[in-house]
């Protein structure tokens, strides 16, 4: 059989240059109209499929992009649906660019270190940042890199060139008026996160809402948006504030651990206690009784950062976006 053909046997076809073939199978510019016509017409006929380290060569560009998730290891990973979701939506977004995506777990010092080299001998042409908590070394690391970056999800204190998130702070504010609106006065929260912006935004969304109705915001557990954490919280809520009557839940994760909790103290949802919660993931048509949550568009999130990259990594200009959210009412509130 026949081996593949070479880059000398192209040029040789088209009857050009060396640099110019390979200029144009690499998609480089500064080619003329006629010789990238010849070239393309060569590499057809011989059927001739560019190597990629070539193309990296000449075009300086690499074909892949990373996206590191702070504080994550497989297993937690493998457990958060949220995750699965954002991946889908880059997956989307990269394939229609046909760019190869790295994924790394930034929990570990090894796989920081990994997206340190990466990022230093620039063999990803952009990255995407997820997670953030706090003051993240991830992304002094990726800000130090001058590479194209966005990030999902705005992180804490920090404004970002480019980042896509989604509408949490009036997301949290609309499931705490509907509340408020069907005779709720004596509303609970369980936080997510406070050294993420995401869990700040969803607990000043709680606030900004009762204050407006002008009822007490100072029915407050913490929690990091793990079933856990949610359990301690329920319960700290219900011994402290025992005639609460409605609970937001920053996430339908904690949600649904607090309609547990609720059941097991003889509480009745939605009549005694109503129960909001937040993400929309499948989890909150399943629960009982069905969640009320507030939707945010966790595939498009991915989607667009994916999309917001691939324009970074072309020289194009790019403005941050905010998603929106909506309350989708079922039977907890």
């Amino acid at each position: 059989m026949a081996g593949q053909p070479t880059i000398e046997e192209v040029a040789r076809r088209a009857g050009v240059s060396r640099g110019t073939a390979s200029r144009v199978v690499n998609n480089a510019a500064h080619v003329s109209p006629r010789a990238r016509e010849k070239v393309l017409r060569a590499v057809d006929e011989l059927r001739y499929v560019p190597n990629q380290a070539a193309r990296s060569l000449v075009t300086q560009r690499h074909e892949t992009v990373a996206l590191a998730i702070s504080g994550m290891d497989t297993q937690d990973f493998a457990e958060h649906p949220f995750f699965s979701e954002v991946m889908v939506g880059i997956g989307a977004a990269l394939a229609e660019a046909d760019l190869e995506l790295l994924l790394v777990l930034g929990s570990t010092a090894r796989n920081v270190d990994q997206l340190r080299r990466r990022l230093s001998s620039h063999r990803v042409d952009g990255v995407m940042l997820l997670s953030l908590h706090g003051d993240d070394p991830l992304y002094a690391l990726v800000e130090r890199a001058d590479i194209p970056s966005v990030i999902g999800g705005k992180p804490l204190g920090i404004e970002p060139k480019h980042y896509v998130d989604a509408d949490n702070r009036g997301g949290a504010r609309q499931a705490i008026e509907y509340l408020v609106h069907n005779g709720r006065k004596r509303i609970a929260t369980i936080t997510g996160p406070l050294d993420m912006d995401v869990g700040v935004a969803r607990y000043d969304g709680f606030r900004d809402a009762l204050n407006a109705a002008g009822l007490p915001a100072n029915r407050v557990a913490h929690g990091d948006f793990s079933p856990e954490s949610a359990a301690r919280a329920m319960t700290k809520l219900l011994d402290k504030y025992p005639t609460l009557d409605a609970v937001f839940a920053a996430a339908d994760s904690m949600a649904s651990v607090a309609l547990t909790v609720l059941r097991e103290s003889g509480r009745r949802v939605p009549d005694d206690v109503a129960v909001v919660g937040f993400n929309d993931r499948p989890l909150a048509q399943h629960t009982t009784p069905p969640l009320t949550t507030v939707y945010q568009p966790v595939r498009s999130l991915g989607y667009e950062m994916a999309r917001m990259l691939v324009a970074l990594t072309k020289g194009e200009s790019v403005s941050s976006l905010i998603l929106p959210t909506k309350l989708v009412v079922r039977k907890s509130a």
